[in-house]
């Protein structure tokens, strides 16, 4: 059986000839292509924060647009991660801040715009405070507590409710504004309830 070869390119990245395959290995552009989804994601909230205080014409579908973008940018970080296994500490570190940096932004500006009453956003910015210092002081202890499916349902409702808050534009028979009011006011419901897990599943590892 004939032995690998292997062949180096000038930007660093190889590939392995043998045994009938052709392996190509990870070139360090791709390595760092999960970082730089999340420092987009985390610099797409300035330019977010710029259009819903000066709202110039068609503001609200270019933030919701933007919204949508850095959204799907937390899926596209953790895949592109996985794939090329380019899972860093600094990437572990930075992916849960730019989440929160661009969700807690929007809402905090939602209030003076009269879209969302300010006791919504306080609830959901306050749960994911204590969840977050409940997790890491379990960290501390050497103990994980894993996020729950219904966090990540409180996640996906809330990618969709803020950018129909934003717009405000009728679908059919249905309101923007209510379809994008009370489906934060389902992602809060969420948020308690995956709150109370994390408490619980906190309590059985203590």
């Amino acid at each position: 059986m004939a032995p690998l070869t292997k062949l180096v390119y000038p930007d660093d990245s190889t590939v392995l000839l043998g045994y009938g395959f052709l392996m190509t290995s990870i070139s360090p552009w791709q390595k760092k292509l999960p970082l730089w989804t999340t420092l987009f994601r985390m610099f797409m909230v300035p330019v977010i924060v710029v259009l819903m205080m000066w709202q110039p014409e068609h503001w609200n579908w270019s933030a919701a647009g933007l919204f949508v973008l850095a959204s799907l940018s937390d899926w596209l970080d953790g895949y592109w991660a996985r794939k090329y296994k380019a899972e860093t500490d600094t990437g572990k570190l930075l992916d849960p801040i730019a989440d929160k940096f661009l969700v807690s932004t929007v809402l905090i500006l939602l209030i003076p715009l009269q879209r969302i009453e300010a006791i919504l956003v306080v609830l959901l910015l306050n749960r994911d405070i204590i969840i977050n210092g409940l997790r890491s002081f379990a960290a501390s202890k050497g103990k994980i507590i894993s996020a729950g499916q219904m966090g990540k349902w409180k996640t996906a409702v809330q990618m969709v409710a803020i950018p129909a808050i934003l717009i405000q534009e009728n679908v059919g028979p249905l309101s923007g504004q209510a379809l994008g009011y009370w489906g934060l006011w389902l992602s809060l419901g969420l948020s308690l309830y995956s709150a109370a897990q994390y408490i619980v599943a906190y309590a059985r590892t203590a």
